[in-house]
């Protein structure tokens, strides 16, 4: 019955900005900066999928033929309180560590990420979708969180976005994976306990899905 509300409604779009990330050594701004992305193609496996969300194999990625950006599919991502539910339905977590594939001699940094979703919340109800990045073996980014207030019957969007001088790059010539860790959580706040409210990033026909847009620079010469 959830799965089929998904469909005939308009995005809603939400947008917050990334702040305080620091930039990664072994890249440095000044160092072969280019717009363009690479003409190789770039290949993007999934090593391990954790967390209550997406147990493995229920998350897929694929990579844009023009190497600009990769998409992340989910298909069991749902959060949802009241009704019944157990409590432990309303938080759902998904840690993907990715092994990103690259030519040689780029780098690259997550520059945009784009997350789409359904939500039906009761009024009164809350709604959260939270995200932070890093690359294996370096700091995680502070997660940065987007809020949706019920009443919401609708497809949601949230945009992360970083300023180019704050971009995280991936160290030149190392392979670290890249991990993504986002949660979502639905809450009954003031609304009528008995009614139940989710948040779901899931998509049962690949139309509802995460988009992370690479930044590409070449890296020094050696």
């Amino acid at each position: 019955m959830i799965k089929s509300l998904r469909t005939g409604f308009t995005a809603a779009a939400v947008t917050a900005t990334l702040v305080t990330l620091s930039p990664s050594a072994g890249a440095s701004a000044s160092a072969g900066a280019s717009p363009s992305a690479p003409a190789d193609q770039v290949t993007v496996d999934v090593a391990t999928v954790n967390g209550s969300g997406c147990r493995p194999g229920s998350a897929a990625v694929a990579v844009s033929p023009d190497n600009s950006a990769f998409t992340v599919t989910y298909s069991e991502y749902l959060a949802q309180t009241g009704g019944g539910a157990p409590a432990v339905e309303g938080r759902k977590n998904c840690l993907l560590s990715l092994v990103v594939h690259v030519p040689q001699g780029y780098t690259y940094a997550i520059a945009k990420a784009d997350y789409r979703g359904f939500g039906s919340l009761q009024p009164g109800a809350i709604g959260t979708q939270k995200a932070s990045y890093y690359f294996q073996g370096m700091s995680q980014t502070a997660y940065r969180t987007h809020r949706f207030d019920g009443a919401l019957d609708d497809n949601w969007q949230a945009t992360d976005t970083t300023g180019i001088e704050a971009l995280v790059w991936s160290p030149c010539g190392e392979q670290r994976n890249f991990n993504i860790n986002t949660e979502l959580r639905a809450e009954v706040g003031t609304s009528d306990p008995s009614r139940t409210s989710f948040m779901a990033l899931d998509s049962t026909d690949g139309s509802i899905n995460s988009v992370y847009h690479f930044s590409w620079k070449q890296c020094p010469q050696r």
